[in-house]
């Protein structure tokens, strides 16, 4: 597992929002995979998060469909700047392995959007 820690400046606190697993989730679906036509949730890289409201920091599993991806930098920041959005202050990305991302964690969702792009799974 490799990790990436990134902290972002914060110009509104958003002390009113409530910082929470579900709300990670659903941000995430508007992260696309850089390749694809599709959220990060719906291929089925996301596998788990984890959020420390009081320090206002998100830990997000996330697993990539090839080893060698180049869009590896690219996906970190998304990530990031998506959830500072929501208002977290530190956004770190873990990197998993093991077990390695297969075709069926794509969502039934996701298999329907890839489907009307052309891509068979």
């Amino acid at each position: 597992m490799t990790r990436g820690n990134y902290a972002m400046p914060m110009t509104d606190e958003k002390t009113s929002v409530q910082l929470t697993e579900a709300r990670v989730w659903e941000a995430l679906k508007d992260v696309n995979d850089p390749e694809m036509p599709i959220s990060l949730v719906d291929m089925g890289m996301v596998y788990g998060v984890s959020v420390d409201p009081q320090e206002r920091a998100v830990t997000v599993k996330l697993g990539l469909t090839a080893t060698a991806c180049p869009a590896m930098d690219f996906i970190r920041e998304d990530v990031t700047k998506r959830l500072c959005q929501e208002g977290f202050r530190r956004v770190e990305v873990e990197w998993v392995w093991d077990p390695p991302w297969t075709k069926e964690r794509i969502s039934e969702e996701g298999r329907l959007l890839l489907s009307c792009w052309g891509i068979s799974v």
